[in-house]
This record gives C-alpha cells, sequence and structure tokens, in this order.
C-alpha cells in the first residue's frame, strides 16, 4: 500500500512510557487511541488531497464552460454544421466521462454515513482484535518457554538422581 504525502503534510510522533505492564487495559486503550489518531490524520490528508482535485476539476469544468459557450456563439453566427475548433469523436465521449465522474460524485456526497461504507468496517473493532491476538501470542510464547525451561530443569534432575542412585 502506497501512501502520496504532500509537502504540506506533518506528523509527529509521540512516545509516552506507561506506568503498568504493555499488556495492560491502559496500554490498549492507549494503542486504540493512537490507532484512531492515525486513522483521523490519513482520512484528513485524503480529504485535503480531494479537495485540491475537486478544485483542479472545478476549474476544469470552468474552462470547459467557457468553451463550450464560445463554441455555440460560433456556430449561431455562422449557421454551419461545422466544427472548427474540437474533432468530433473527442467531444462525442466527453459527456459520457463527465456524466460518470458526476455520477460518482453524487454517490459520495449523498452517503448519510461514510463508516456505513464496508471497506471502512469498523477499524477500531479490527485492531482491537490484532492487538489481543498480539498479547494472546505473546502469552503463549512466555507460558512455552517457561515450559522449556521446566522440561530442562526435569531433565537435569532426572540425570542427577540417576548418578545418585548408581553410588
Amino acid at each position: 500500500m502506497a501512501c502520496r504525502l504532500s509537502a504540506s503534510s506533518s506528523y509527529t510522533v509521540v512516545i509516552i512510557p506507561l506506568r503498568t505492564s504493555l499488556y495492560s487495559q491502559e496500554a490498549l486503550r492507549f494503542y486504540l487511541w493512537i490507532k484512531r489518531m492515525k486513522d483521523l490524520e490519513k482520512e484528513k490528508d485524503a480529504l485535503w488531497s480531494g479537495l485540491e482535485i475537486l478544485e483542479k476539476g472545478r476549474l476544469w469544468y470552468i474552462q470547459r464552460l467557457a468553451e463550450n459557450r464560445a463554441l455555440r456563439c460560433v456556430e449561431s453566427r455562422n449557421g454551419s454544421g461545422i466544427h472548427h475548433k474540437r474533432p468530433a469523436e473527442a467531444s462525442s465521449c466527453l459527456p459520457t466521462h463527465i456524466q460518470r465522474v458526476n455520477g460518482s460524485l453524487g454517490s459520495i456526497m449523498s452517503e448519510p454515513n461514510v463508516s456505513s461504507n464496508p471497506c471502512l468496517s469498523d477499524p477500531l473493532a479490527d485492531s482491537d482484535l490484532r492487538w489481543q491476538n498480539t498479547v494472546l501470542t505473546q502469552k503463549v510464547s512466555e507460558k512455552n518457554r517457561q515450559i522449556s525451561v521446566l522440561e530442562m530443569k526435569k531433565e537435569f534432575l532426572m540425570e542427577e538422581l540417576e548418578d545418585l542412585q548408581a553410588c
């Protein structure tokens, strides 16, 4: 996944020591809060980027409207069906593309709640599950390490017992 950062974007890294365990509820809440702040920052960047594109699009629409108006004025004066500036093929595809863009923008703006979008479905729940999975995996690893240490101690004690019985 690639991210494009504009020159005006700035990010701050904050490291806050926790007074309790890394696996505590406080740590989990802090992690989820940081994750939410990061998601909001990404959303803000995407919105600013979209606003820039919309502004360029607005200027493009205004330019096309002026060209259209000028062409209609020339056509009405000449009264001929000859196209002076644009070839027929290029101008015939343009309305289809414009209608597609208008429809996409309209559907985005008419959504009552962006979070109803399935690709954005509850990122907090997802990150919560990932965090819990990480914590559980680390606990299992620690228990496995403890089991290994106990097995080594058992083996050492068994050898010691055999040595004592042999004497």
